[in-house]
């Protein structure tokens, strides 16, 4: 859950960006605080105007076509190379965690504890084995996943934490070592039982076939026996429903984290192999 803004007035300049907030995102390969009160305070900031910038990029712009405006991109990739330099430092993730203010504290700390679980299962592989393209639109598959939750009653912030985790919104485009495919990942023999004769690739499709395969499996009366039946690991039920409980409670948190890149474990270290600047 993002914190809400803080102070509307203008400045001695005349600026009317509220109070907290940064006049511009930082570039792509800023350098990120080393001390943890800096990089609190870094994170508030990078929170704030996220948060600023999606609910423009909704009442403004068309989250039905196209990618997120350029200042959603840049704060959602300095809140997610944050929470990466976090994950990775328990220690000084604790520090910056009391420095936080308690609502952007519990948004990092729960997508934190979800990024390690799912660390977990993650095996280091070439940079060659990953392919990715463009996700359909962030409003297209909103609208598809709310089609889901009316025709077999899964919550929409279940499917895209799904979504999410399985193809990051659909940019990962290559297949998993067991054969699992597509926006959803489904396994060719699953998808023939539960696609309900749609396209494994096809995002509108995938989503809905999910949902049907949910729903098959206990959702939404069990989802953690649902998702344990999608994926036979504690840790990735654990994971899906952490992002889904951030999405439940502020749906702007759905378009940021639709908004993050691409991050790969090759045996060379992370690499980011989507968005702005260097990679």
């Amino acid at each position: 859950m993002l914190l809400a803004l803080a102070g509307c007035g203008g400045d001695e300049t005349g600026s009317t960006r509220p109070e907290g907030v940064p006049d511009a995102p930082p570039a792509p390969d800023s350098a990120i605080p080393r001390d943890a009160a800096a990089l609190a305070a870094r994170l508030t900031e990078t929170q704030r105007a996220l948060e600023r910038a999606v609910d423009a990029w909704r009442r403004e712009g068309d989250p039905s076509s196209g990618g997120p405006p350029e200042e959603v991109t840049l704060y959602a990739l300095d809140q997610q190379r944050i929470h990466q330099r976090l994950t990775g430092r328990l220690r000084f993730a604790k520090r910056v965690l009391a420095d936080l203010p308690s609502r952007i504290a519990a948004h990092a700390r729960a997508t934190i504890r979800a990024r390690r679980e799912l660390a977990a299962l993650a095996t280091p592989q070439p940079r060659d084995r990953f392919s990715t393209g463009r996700p359909a639109p962030a409003g297209i598959l909103l609208r598809d996943y709310r089609e889901a939750q009316r025709r077999f009653r899964v919550a929409w912030p279940v499917l895209a934490a799904v979504n999410f985790v399985e193809s990051a919104f659909g940019r990962m485009r290559n297949r998993s070592t067991a054969g699992a495919q597509g926006p959803m990942q489904f396994i060719p023999s699953t998808w023939a039982a539960y696609g309900m004769g749609g396209d494994i690739h096809d995002p509108h499709d995938a989503v809905l076939g999910a949902a049907n395969y949910l729903h098959a499996n206990g959702a939404p009366r069990d989802y953690r026996r649902a998702l344990y039946a999608y994926n036979r690991s504690r840790l990735y039920v654990d994971a899906v429903l952490a992002y889904a409980d951030r999405i439940r409670l502020d749906p702007r948190n759905f378009f940021a984290y639709y908004a993050w890149q691409v991050f790969v474990r090759t045996p060379g270290g992370t690499r980011r192999i989507t968005g702005p600047g260097p990679k």
